[in-house]
């Protein structure tokens, strides 16, 4: 009977250890800097200040200091220090071209909210207004800040105006942020730990209004507040309506060439509104965003493409899947633009004609592949039926002749080119337009690119014999798709770091982004791989229609 009381308090005790532990754990999880991989998606409280249709709003939810901290846990121990300095240059950067100095003007206070709102301009020829909302983590720290803000400026010969608008105290000037070029600019300070930062009284009179009532603000935005739910996780949230989309996120259009038919407007024009969500992954980033339509946009029957990854074996530099692409491609449809801009960038620029051909009369799944070897589409034996393709190709000057490549009936389409050689001006060069492979192998025919059901179109014999032979699959570019998540997606794609810095390198958020890095590049540098998909919105809530809410998905990987 003594021994009971001895036990218990033995069990209690374990109890409580293992608590301590859990708890302690949990602690220590919550405050490493790899818990912003889960750090929860949120609307701000800044976001009652920006107005609902704003063009574009970018919300920073956690500390400026905290990507730092989450490069130098992740990096290499070699890279640690210079992958901080390289966050830290970023970091800095972006508030200078501001007029702000993070050492000395904002470290000190600054907390876990940074948002920023482009308003729509008050006139097609002029600029666009802007407010930026800092979350202090000490209310003095706020109130100093301010103090010192416009008395630095007072000095530098801004004239102040201090009123009461809505019961709150502004502060307005010129020349308060870009000293050569004196530009209004308006503050107040919401409940000491709210400071607003807008150009002009004007601006920042309208976040005030829309503040009191919630029909106007991102806070009281019901599909906003679904969308952030069903991301889930980021620690940046970004909005864009289609003033923004084409002017300020416009990503290059190498499809521009292609684009629809009279009456077919491109996917963009349908755009109401994009919500995206980004969170760090290992040594990556992670985008996850809703497009809410205007309108209806079905997309085509989908067909499963996972027998065509499963046989693809050529080392790529950039694999595309492709549901439906003949029914993407059309003239009226309005995915024709980015279904074309894809293929486009997929394939190298010298790909000839074949591949279009293909592609526009091709019901999917159609799988595009570039390597150094050349270009690979991977398609259903019977889709498209080369057939169908000799007319135009006929008219291209391509004619077909039949093939053995290792026992494997081939099908070629070649013109002959007179070539000019010195002492022989008459000399003839064979130019393929491609070569498909037709039927399957005589004999053994199960390992990897054999499949007796699939097609392969090829830019030439060596990239055909490559993916025949089945040796080298492109295991970084089908696992970059893999974690996507998104294997119904009718558009699909993967790149490797050569290609994700070409498709980037004209994009201006993004050189803006390398240039404040640091003028040694080494942002653009560290990219190792990109992939995207596009889908229907599988968990679309039942209220809305899946014809006007698309999923997209992306991953940016860093080397380091």
């Amino acid at each position: 009977m003594k021994a009971r009381p001895f036990l218990a308090a033995v069990l209690a005790a374990a109890v409580l250890l293992l608590g301590l532990g859990i708890g302690g754990w949990w602690l220590l999880l919550q405050r490493s800097p790899l818990a912003l991989q889960q750090h929860p998606l949120s609307l701000p409280l800044a976001a009652r200040f920006v107005p609902r249709n704003v063009p574009l709003s970018l919300h920073w939810l956690v500390s400026a200091d905290q990507p730092a901290a989450y490069l130098r846990a992740v990096a290499r121990p070699g890279e640690r220090r210079r992958a901080a300095a390289a966050a830290e240059r970023l970091r800095d950067g972006v508030f200078a071209t501001a007029g702000l100095d993070y050492a000395s003007e904002l470290a000190p206070w600054l907390g876990e909210e940074i948002s920023l709102a482009l308003l729509t301009p008050p006139a097609p020829d002029h600029p666009p207004g802007w407010v930026l909302a800092l979350r202090s983590r000490d209310p003095e720290g706020a109130r100093r800040f301010l103090q010192r803000f416009w008395q630095t400026r007072s000095l530098a010969g801004t004239d102040l105006q201090i009123s009461s608008y809505r019961g709150m105290g502004l502060i307005s000037g010129r020349g308060a942020l870009v000293a050569q070029h004196p530009q209004p600019i308006a503050t107040a300070l919401i409940n000491d730990d709210l400071v607003l930062i807008a150009s002009g009284r004007g601006a920042l009179e309208q976040a005030l209004d829309v503040s009191q009532i919630g029909d106007l603000n991102q806070a009281g935005s019901p599909q906003l507040q679904q969308a952030v739910r069903r991301l889930g996780k980021g620690v940046v949230l970004l909005t864009a309506r289609p003033g923004a989309l084409g002017g300020w996120l416009g990503l290059p259009d190498p499809g521009a060439g292609l684009a629809p038919a009279p009456g077919a407007a491109p996917l963009t024009a349908a755009v109401e509104e994009l919500v995206l969500a980004l969170a760090p992954a290992g040594r990556g980033l992670e985008l996850a965003g809703l497009l809410q339509l205007d309108q209806p946009l079905p997309l085509p029957p989908l067909r499963d493409g996972e027998p065509l990854l499963q046989q693809i074996a050529l080392p790529a530099s950039s694999l595309a899947l492709v549901q439906n692409p003949a029914a993407l491609l059309a003239a009226d449809s309005p995915w024709r633009p980015l279904a074309t801009a894809l293929l486009a960038l997929a394939l190298p620029p010298t790909a000839g004609p074949l591949p279009a051909l293909v592609a526009g009369a091709d019901g999917g799944p159609l799988l595009g592949a570039r390597s150094d070897q050349g270009w690979l589409l991977g398609s259903r034996q019977d889709q498209p039926d080369p057939a169908g393709l000799a007319a135009p190709l006929a008219e291209a000057g391509y004619v077909p002749a039949p093939l053995l490549l290792k026992q494997r009936p081939l099908l070629v389409w070649s013109q002959l080119l007179s070539k000019p050689v010195k002492g022989n001006p008459d000399q003839l060069q064979a130019r393929l337009a491609g070569a498909r492979a037709q039927g399957p192998m005589t004999g053994a025919d199960t390992g990897p690119g054999t499949g007796s059901d699939l097609a392969w179109w090829a830019e030439g014999l060596a990239v055909l014999e490559t993916q025949l032979e089945g040796r080298h699959p492109p295991k970084e570019r089908l696992r970059q798709l893999e974690l996507l998540q998104s294997p119904q997606a009718p558009l699909q794609w993967a790149m490797d770091g050569a290609t994700a810095r070409s498709l980037l390198a004209t994009w201006q958020p993004w050189r803006l982004l390398v240039a404040l890095s640091g003028a040694d590049g080494s942002l653009a540098e560290s990219l190792r791989g990109a992939a995207l998909s596009l889908e229907a919105d599988p968990g679309a809530p039942a209220s809305a229609s899946r014809d006007r809410l698309l999923r997209l998905r992306g991953q940016l990987q860093f080397q380091g």
